[in-house]
């Protein structure tokens, strides 16, 4: 009798024979069509100011996801001490908040001066990048103390501009 992995087996040793058959039977008509679809793809791209933007973000993304599933390891961790896992899930929560706060700025930036906008917050510092054509010193001052007045503290903030 045939189990499951043997059957597996078989199924995409099939495929790949088919597959493989397939290909040498192919006439060089069709194979140069398929080398010239691949060279026609290799386009050059121009970048965007929005493509800077959506870059930033995806960065940033990526590096709370690692932190955040560092700090979820160490809850899930059974050999980790009481102590550890009250720290990682207090970072967790900084993290969610932090995350909050970025977004709450980048809609403050968006509706008051409609430009759209990367916030970055890390600890006391703020840097702000922001997607316009015009790079003012009062637009600058003036989203500076738009960020400066949702905080009780004082918060360093930069604005740069990309074009």
């Amino acid at each position: 009798m045939i189990n499951k992995q043997n059957l597996w087996f078989v199924t995409l040793f099939s495929l790949i024979l088919v597959l493989g058959i397939y290909y040498v039977s192919m006439d060089d008509e069709a194979l140069a069509t398929l080398a010239s679809d691949k060279e026609a793809s290799k386009e050059v791209i121009e970048v965007k100011d929005s493509d800077v933007l959506v870059a930033l973000r995806v960065a940033e993304d990526e590096e709370i996801m690692k932190a955040m599933q560092n700090y979820q390891d160490i809850l899930l961790d059974e050999a980790a001490t009481l102590e550890e896992k009250n720290n990682a899930y207090d970072a967790l929560q900084a993290l969610n908040t932090a995350k909050g706060e970025v977004e709450k700025l980048e809609k403050l930036i968006k509706d008051t001066y409609n430009y759209d906008c990367f916030v970055k917050i890390n600890g006391d510092s703020i840097s702000v990048v922001v997607s316009a054509k015009e790079h003012s010193t009062e637009i600058a001052n003036k989203i500076i103390r738009s960020v400066q007045a949702v905080y009780d503290t004082q918060k360093y903030i930069t604005v740069k501009f990309e074009s």
